[in-house]
């Protein structure tokens, strides 16, 4: 399972758990919060109906005819009233209240609704507690097993000479408040979906910013071990940046670039003296045998023979090291340092210049061709490019042939008449220490020229581009900024 689908399983897991366990609580606590509301209401109106009821129930009244008391007829005259309420979105178009009385036996003396009066009470709880001076209340369902049938009855002691004469109960149906209830449990709901719905888009979005973050490092890490061909010792051709990701998360990028820069080193060393060490064999192993054989007794045309062939190797050890060198110092730069125009054709007149003798040795003819534009380029590098372009092409060409240097924009290309370079080498050239065998067979090169034209085109932000062109080789340098 992929890293983001866990953190966002879990997100939603531990999540969902939480709001249920929240919705339930909060639905849960709703009804009997508005029932609780409604009890402590009712407790005041009773207690206040029982002050009003006392003066009847002292004189008697209630016990003769409670329907001719004065609090019988407030009662009835409450009943009647028209009221048209608006109560926070709900009208409330009838009084709801029912109100009966009992004496100091639990009788029923007046009931406003004229269903149990004569009744005996006294087994209520809500009649039986007050009278024994206790908090009476009950909740009594109309029908059985019908939960919004609920009555609840809260009752009041009526005082006569400072003791219980009497009780009053108010009575209210449940279901009045039952729509109460309901708003407020769809309010609750809806707005615990939308809670989930926000949670999950925060979980989604930290989730794919994790994943991206850890992404970046992912594919951080997998640049450490640099282009396919690491195992020859180059460097990666672009600076690595380090990913700017907050936190942890940053800390860990930064000693993976500690981590990145100590291997990378490492591995630079470990290439460089590998592929030097193979480099030097054969010069040195040449050298050795013209110096042994140089200790006999040899004719004149051997010694000289051998003495040539040892100066040969000197210089190719020679040559060999320069390289090294000059490579090692483009490939610890990270960067060109030019910053006034520079005029592409200068850089390649000064490179022909460069070459010229060479070139004549030989009998290869250079050719100029084309006047190219300037850039913010540095020239020193342009030049040693081109030159080392120029050489390449001089040790491949055929004897009487011309070498052209073609300039067409910000592009320069060294063009020549050998036999070019087998398809399956085009994408190796440029690598450190690879090389291709000569018109005559042998093997002089280091390799290491074309490897430092591909390190200025890095530097540049260019790129090298080699083809065969039967007959010939063509390659191309298209420079950047």
């Amino acid at each position: 399972m992929r890293l983001g689908i866990r953190l966002l399983f879990a997100f939603f897991l531990i999540n969902g758990i939480a709001a249920f366990f929240v919705l339930r609580v909060f639905m849960a606590e709703i009804k009997p919060s508005v029932r609780e509301v409604m009890e402590d209401m009712m407790v005041d109106t009773a207690n206040l109906l029982a002050e009003v009821a006392s003066d009847d129930l002292a004189s008697g009244q209630l016990a003769r005819d409670a329907s001719q008391s004065r609090f019988a007829q407030r009662v009835r005259h409450y009943a009647t009233r028209p009221i048209d309420a608006g109560i926070w979105g709900f009208s409330k178009q009838s009084l709801d209240f029912r109100v009966y009385v009992t004496d100091h036996q639990g009788r029923v003396l007046f009931d406003s609704e004229n269903q149990a009066v004569g009744a005996d009470y006294s087994q209520w709880r809500d009649v039986a507690r007050t009278l024994r001076g206790e908090y009476g209340a009950r909740s009594t369902r109309e029908v059985a097993g019908d939960d919004t049938s609920g009555v609840m009855h809260v009752a009041a002691p009526i005082y006569v000479d400072e003791r219980i004469a009497g009780v009053l109960t108010v009575a209210k149906p449940t279901r009045t408040v039952q729509r109460f209830i309901d708003r407020a449990e769809r309010k609750v709901f809806m707005g615990g979906l939308l809670l989930l719905a926000l949670s999950a888009a925060v979980g989604v979005g930290v989730t794919l910013w994790m994943v991206w973050n850890v992404r970046r490092l992912r594919d951080y890490a997998l640049s450490v071990q640099g282009p396919a061909d690491s195992e020859h010792g180059a460097l990666p051709a672009q600076p690595l940046a380090v990913p700017q990701v907050p936190g942890e998360l940053g800390d860990l990028a930064r000693a993976m670039d500690r981590m990145r820069v100590r291997l990378e080193g490492r591995d630079y060393i470990e290439g460089y003296v590998r592929a030097l060490t193979h480099e030097l064999k054969s010069p040195v192993a040449a050298i050795r045998g013209a110096g042994e054989l140089l200790q006999d007794e040899l004719p004149a045309a051997d010694r000289t023979e051998f003495a040539t062939q040892v100066v040969q190797q000197s210089e190719r050890l020679q040559r060999l090291i320069d390289r090294l060198l000059e490579l090692s110092k483009l490939e610890q730069r990270q960067h060109a340092e030019g910053s006034a125009p520079v005029a592409l054709h200068d850089c390649a007149a000064a490179a022909i210049a460069h070459t010229q003798g060479r070139a004549a040795q030989r009998g290869v003819a250079l050719e100029l061709t084309g006047q190219g534009h300037s850039g913010p380029w540095e020239a020193e590098l342009i030049t040693l490019a081109i030159g080392n372009l120029l050489d390449n092409a001089i040790d491949f060409a055929p004897a009487g042939s011309t070498v052209r240097v073609e300039l067409d924009g910000a592009t320069v290309a060294v063009q020549d008449a050998g036999p070019g370079v087998p398809d399956y080498a085009l994408p190796r050239l440029g690598e450190r220490f690879f090389t291709t065998a000569r018109p005559g067979g042998e093997r002089s090169g280091s390799g290491l020229g074309l490897a430092i034209v591909q390190r200025v085109m890095v530097l540049h932000g260019g790129q090298m581009q080699v083809r065969n062109t039967a007959p010939g080789l063509r390659v191309a340098l298209k420079l950047g900024r």
